[in-house]
């Protein structure tokens, strides 16, 4: 849904530098996409290394391995060298699998923190060499508290979808036709943009903070 949008944009020269997307949208393709294609720098967080040692927070993800892709081989923590590296296709979806020989693990002393194999060896699972770079570069940045901040401009947008759609329903169209949906958007932005400046000019933030049914209770009783 991103692509077309931009093709738009770049036809009226209105294409911004950055664009801020939710989570649903990630992909290291489409970061590295828009940044060749539109020269656009996608700010959305990408989903994290789903290994059952990145989820557990403990023991050796993929991050703590050194990988060589001139030489097509990865290195462990321990400085031990993968001895399998081959291109695959992972759920449809290209893939490099990287296999360290079975003989070098099970003597390993810190064995139990990297793989839950009790006879082969670690295995990785990487993206070609240019979209994981994209996509390890993307993760380290969402982990920077600089980086936290400038997403939050993104709860702006959130907001701004909320009350168009609070206010004025624009998820369905009163009427048929392009040129009349396009009308009735023009006309909802306005109302909107005249909500938010008499709040501005008169005080009154539109960020109300919602409070549960549960945390109501919680509140009547203790009081």
């Amino acid at each position: 849904m991103t692509e077309p949008v931009h093709h738009m944009l770049a036809a009226r020269d209105l294409l911004p530098a950055e664009h801020f997307l939710d989570s649903g949208y990630a992909s290291a393709e489409l970061i590295m996409g828009m940044k060749k294609n539109f020269g656009v720098t996608l700010v959305t967080p990408v989903l994290m290394n789903s290994s059952p040692q990145a989820r557990a927070g403990a023991g050796f993800d993929r991050t703590a391995f050194t990988i060589d892709w001139d030489k097509r081989q990865a290195t462990c923590p321990r400085g031990d060298t993968s001895t399998w590296w081959s291109p695959a296709t992972l759920r449809g979806t290209k893939a490099i699998v990287i296999k360290f020989d079975k003989e070098t693990c099970p003597p390993c002393p810190v064995r139990d923190q990297c793989t839950r194999s009790k006879t082969g060896g670690r295995t990785l699972s990487l993206q070609p060499r240019e979209l994981q770079e994209v996509l390890d570069h993307a993760r380290l940045q969402q982990g920077d508290e600089l980086w936290r901040a400038k997403y939050g401009t993104r709860a702006g947008i959130e907001g701004t979808i909320h009350q168009a759609v609070a206010v004025t329903g624009m998820r369905r169209a009163r009427y048929l036709g392009l040129q009349k949906t396009h009308l009735e958007h023009v006309f909802s932005a306005v109302a909107l943009n005249l909500i938010r400046l008499d709040a501005w000019w008169n005080g009154h933030p539109l960020d109300r903070t919602r409070v549960s049914h549960l945390a109501r209770l919680d509140l009547s009783l203790a009081a």
